[in-house]
Protein backbone atom coordinates (compact mmCIF):
# COMPACT_ATOMS: atom_id res chain seq x y z
CA UNK A 1 0.00 0.00 0.00
CA UNK A 2 2.51 2.50 1.08
CA UNK A 3 4.53 1.49 -2.23
CA UNK A 4 1.40 2.68 -4.38
CA UNK A 5 0.90 5.49 -2.28
CA UNK A 6 4.44 7.17 -3.15
CA UNK A 7 3.94 5.98 -6.79
CA UNK A 8 1.19 8.50 -7.22
CA UNK A 9 3.09 10.92 -5.13
CA UNK A 10 6.43 10.76 -7.04
CA UNK A 11 4.14 11.02 -10.47
CA UNK A 12 1.80 14.25 -8.93
CA UNK A 13 4.75 15.73 -8.12
CA UNK A 14 6.67 14.99 -11.71
CA UNK A 15 3.78 16.16 -12.97
CA UNK A 16 3.44 19.45 -11.01
CA UNK A 17 7.17 20.18 -11.71
CA UNK A 18 6.69 20.09 -15.66
CA UNK A 19 3.70 22.01 -15.80
CA UNK A 20 5.10 25.10 -12.96
CA UNK A 21 9.05 24.79 -14.49
CA UNK A 22 9.35 27.99 -17.10
CA UNK A 23 10.84 26.22 -20.10
CA UNK A 24 14.05 28.56 -21.00
CA UNK A 25 14.78 27.32 -24.32
CA UNK A 26 15.30 29.42 -26.69
CA UNK A 27 16.31 32.88 -24.57
CA UNK A 28 19.68 32.95 -25.90
CA UNK A 29 18.84 33.17 -29.80
CA UNK A 30 16.57 35.98 -28.34
CA UNK A 31 19.30 37.44 -26.61
CA UNK A 32 21.53 37.43 -29.38
CA UNK A 33 18.90 38.56 -32.09
CA UNK A 34 18.65 41.43 -29.58
CA UNK A 35 21.77 42.55 -29.07
CA UNK A 36 22.39 42.28 -32.84
CA UNK A 37 19.76 45.14 -34.35
CA UNK A 38 21.17 47.26 -31.03
CA UNK A 39 24.91 46.71 -32.93
CA UNK A 40 23.19 47.17 -36.16
CA UNK A 41 21.58 50.48 -35.10
CA UNK A 42 24.49 51.91 -33.45
CA UNK A 43 26.48 50.78 -36.99
CA UNK A 44 23.73 53.13 -39.03
CA UNK A 45 24.07 55.63 -36.67
CA UNK A 46 27.75 55.92 -36.73
CA UNK A 47 27.40 55.82 -40.29
CA UNK A 48 25.33 58.89 -40.59
CA UNK A 49 27.51 60.71 -38.05
CA UNK A 50 30.76 59.48 -40.26
CA UNK A 51 28.89 60.95 -43.62
CA UNK A 52 27.84 64.11 -41.96
CA UNK A 53 31.30 64.98 -41.08
CA UNK A 54 32.92 63.60 -44.13
CA UNK A 55 30.82 66.35 -46.05
CA UNK A 56 31.49 68.55 -43.44
CA UNK A 57 35.21 68.59 -43.42
CA UNK A 58 35.15 68.07 -47.51
CA UNK A 59 32.89 71.33 -47.89
CA UNK A 60 35.53 73.12 -45.50
CA UNK A 61 38.79 71.54 -47.33
CA UNK A 62 37.22 72.98 -50.71
CA UNK A 63 36.64 76.44 -49.36
CA UNK A 64 40.20 76.68 -47.88
CA UNK A 65 41.54 75.17 -51.55
CA UNK A 66 39.94 78.03 -53.36
CA UNK A 67 40.66 80.85 -50.82
CA UNK A 68 44.43 79.84 -51.00
CA UNK A 69 43.89 79.76 -55.08
CA UNK A 70 42.61 83.29 -55.45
Amino acid sequence: MQEHLLRTYVCIRCLLLTLTVRDERGEGVVSSAIAVLIFAALGALMWVGFKSIWGNASSQTSTQIDAIGR
